[in-house]
């Protein structure tokens, strides 16, 4: 069986018992050691009995891609010593709200058990699981060596589950919160964290919505000495921020908080003193309300940026130009389409180390043009080392696409969002096929697509044909026939996840494949004309699939209008809510 099959990065029981290693098990115990991609331990695990042994006992980290995907208790028992864990839960289409309240990944289950086997678990990395405060009591009072805890896209919990975690690990080096359903009640607490507390490394609660205790949090950041990463939230001002760099010049990424208030030029000064003694800061976020007057502050740091996130920050096409032309080491740059095409003209021209771009949309749901093809072309000729692009438009053309694909033949990832659903070639009404049949046929290393705009089968049959090593694919609002998603499922001999909605795409689509399916780890198919007898067979056929269909109150019987389908070990889960339907 593919080792990640199941969107696991540790099944791969396929190890010759027949064959047994010459190599001494200290000299295996070793060299393990020595390997830190979980892709190459999967690999090396399945040679031989011997090695298939030496790694699971000297794994120390495992990733679970989908939590159904396997159960607790089986990872238990394959790893004895795991110190870290990487767990994921919901589709990724539940951040566009298309999964309902309450449909499961809920943390605890994996808790009770890794509270029995990994007494000693240090690190918890959450994303998109279902999170209680008593989950998160549970893990304050049960790891007694506990250290990192990150939520990403997590909901369920408040404050309060901060406030046990801050209590009781008494070692933490990390406490990353970020983009969480979190019911923010208030912030006191800051104040649990012990007073002989030292060890913190990271902090993050950018997206936490209610004021903190300065006072506590500059506490807390003078003690910790090792403190390298600091992100808070909109409620600190700049005259805090100061306070705190201070307190911390060795930062390596920084998230500010509000930029609002007046400064004189005494204040602007001080702070841009205080950041030129910031040496080692290679990444900065936040900048909520930064305008222009603002922005000398940070000079002195722009210099040694990698990664400049500015998805908070509403700024122009002239603020931009300010920083880009201090910021010639970025390799990544996040900006909201307020920067206009004449913004991303600012980015090719001063960005040509540049491998990471990604535009978002201040107001999906506004007509007004933010950022164009014209954008999109000044950004592939002045950055010839992109290979990462998320792009969020209300216009293309093809002629600009299949340009920027000749550019930078070297992308990985692709994701083009045409805002407006079916919109064609704004010059030439014609669909897109064009465009991204350009992308996959130049940019034979392409992992990761996303295709929108007015979309024909055409466009579908160019990935089935070139598209050899597209790994995950997401497609809404196109398509013509079964035939699309045929073309891929046939063609795309790598694919891991398919996310695909609001497509004319039915049962024989679903089915076309089912050879493709075996290695595949998720597909999401909602607002399709799939139906419930479809699924039944694909569940029929497939029996080490999971085939859920989410059932909406008004769904027609008959329909099956949500559809999550993914490879597991584990067989059907038992937590499953009255609107899931396993087949």
């Amino acid at each position: 069986m593919d080792p990640a099959a199941a969107g696991v990065e540790f099944i791969g029981t396929g190890a010759d018992p027949t064959r047994s290693s010459t190599l001494p098990e200290e000299f295996l115990k070793r060299t393990f050691s020595l390997i830190s991609s979980e892709k190459d331990r999967s690999s090396v695990s399945l040679v031989c009995k011997d090695w298939y042994n030496a790694e699971r006992l000297s794994r120390r980290h495992v990733t679970i891609r989908n939590c159904y995907s396997v159960s607790p208790e089986m990872v238990a028992a394959r790893f004895p010593a795991i110190r870290s864990v990487t767990l994921k839960g919901k589709p990724r289409f539940s951040d566009f709200n298309l999964v309902p309240d309450g449909w499961g990944a809920d943390v605890q289950s994996w808790l009770n058990v890794f509270a029995t086997a990994y007494p000693f678990l240090e690190e918890l990395r959450l994303k998109r699981m279902a999170v209680t405060d008593e989950s998160l009591e549970f893990i304050a009072l049960n790891f007694d060596g506990f250290k990192a805890l990150s939520l990403l896209s997590c909901d369920g919990f408040s404050t309060l589950g901060l406030e046990a975690i801050a209590t009781h690990c008494k070692n933490l080096t990390e406490l990353d919160i970020q983009e969480n359903g979190i019911d923010d009640l208030g912030g006191d607490w800051l104040s649990y964290f012990p007073e002989n507390l030292t060890s913190l490394e990271v902090l993050n609660f950018s997206t936490l919505t209610s004021e903190v205790s300065f006072d506590d949090l500059e506490s807390l950041v003078s003690r910790c000495k090792s403190l390298r990463v600091l992100k808070v939230n909109q409620k600190i001002n700049l005259h805090q921020l100061q306070k705190l760099l201070v307190l911390a010049p060795q930062l390596t990424e920084l998230g500010t908080g509000t930029f609002m208030e007046e400064l004189v030029s005494g204040s602007v000064n001080d702070l841009e003193n205080t950041f030129s003694k910031c040496g080692n800061m290679h990444t900065l976020s936040g900048f909520w309300d930064a305008t222009l007057l603002h922005l000398p502050v940070i000079y002195p740091v722009c210099g040694n940026l990698t990664f400049l996130n500015l998805s908070y920050a509403n700024i122009g096409d002239v603020e931009l130009e300010q920083i880009l032309s201090r910021s010639k080491q970025l390799i990544r740059l996040w900006v909201v389409d307020t920067v206009g095409d004449k913004g991303l003209e600012a980015v090719g021209s001063h960005c040509q180390l540049l491998e990471e771009l990604r535009v978002f949309p201040v107001d999906p749901f506004d007509q007004q043009i933010g950022v164009t093809e014209s954008g999109l072309l000044a950004v592939s000729i002045g950055c010839p080392k992109l290979h990462y692009i998320l792009y969020f438009c209300q216009r293309m053309t093809n002629a600009a696409v299949i340009t920027v694909a000749q550019n930078c033949p070297d992308f990985t990832h692709f994701r083009l969002c045409i805002m407006s659903p079916h919109e064609p070639d704004y010059l030439t009404n014609e669909p897109m096929d064009e465009a991204f049949g350009a992308i996959v046929k130049t940019c034979t290393n392409l992992r990761r697509l996303s295709v929108s705009g007015l979309l024909t089968d055409l466009a579908f049959e160019y990935v089935g044909k070139y598209a050899k090593n597209l790994e995950t694919l997401s497609v809404a609002f196109a398509g013509t026939s079964d035939m699309g998603m045929e073309y891929v499922m046939r063609g795309c001999p790598k694919l891991k996840r398919v996310e695909i909605r609001d497509c004319p795409f039915g049962d024989s689509a679903l089915l076309s494949g089912l050879t493709q399916y075996e290695s595949m780890r998720s597909l999401w198919m909602s607002d399709c004309n799939l139906t419930m007898n479809g699924c039944k067979k694909l569940a029929e056929e497939m029996g080490r699939l999971n085939v859920e269909v989410i059932k909406d109150k008004d769904d027609d019987v008959s329909l099956a209008s949500k559809v999550y389908v993914y490879r597991t070990v584990a067989g059907p889960r038992k937590d499953a809510p009255h609107f899931v339907v396993t087949l």
